[in-house]
């Protein structure tokens, strides 16, 4: 296994730019922003009636979000419990409540280091929460193997 790879998983919403879903560096996996994006590029957490009304839900996204997360960590070898810091971004802070009821479903104050930032915008209007990531790989004595291609 090399010491440092991209990885970019299959059946996850492409990057909309040129870098990987994660970057994997000695014992460290760097998780890049990730969306409640899906693969047909839908949001999950957003809703558009047939009037054009939309609906925009920051604990779906939130959930969503940290369900990707999961599923990048999966495929370099890790597990959210592996997770040791991470920065949300938030388009608004009014949203705040919402996006840590649903943080405190998946972590509690054993879990990574978490910084939340204020944001003007993000990629797609429909985006309320992105979350970015850094793991520690788990060691190879505890059986976890590592993948090295994806």
């Amino acid at each position: 296994m090399t010491d440092e790879h991209a990885v970019t998983v299959a059946g996850k919403a492409t990057p909309r730019g040129r870098f990987p879903h994660a970057k994997v560096s000695g014992a460290f996996v760097f998780v890049s922003g990730t969306s409640s994006r899906r693969l047909d590029n839908t949001i999950a957490g957003a809703e558009v009636d047939e009037f054009g009304t939309t609906t925009l839900d920051i604990a779906v996204q939130t959930r969503a979000v940290i369900e990707n997360i999961r599923e990048v960590l999966a495929a370099c070898g890790c597990a959210l419990d592996d997770l040791v810091q991470t920065t949300s971004f938030l388009v608004d802070m009014n949203d705040f409540g919402g996006y840590n009821a649903v943080w405190g479903e998946y972590f509690d104050e054993s879990g990574p280091a978490r910084t939340t930032v204020a944001v003007h915008a993000l990629p797609h209007p429909h985006l309320r929460i992105e979350i970015q990531a850094i793991a520690r790989r788990p060691s190879p004595a505890s059986g976890i193997t590592i993948k090295e291609e994806l």
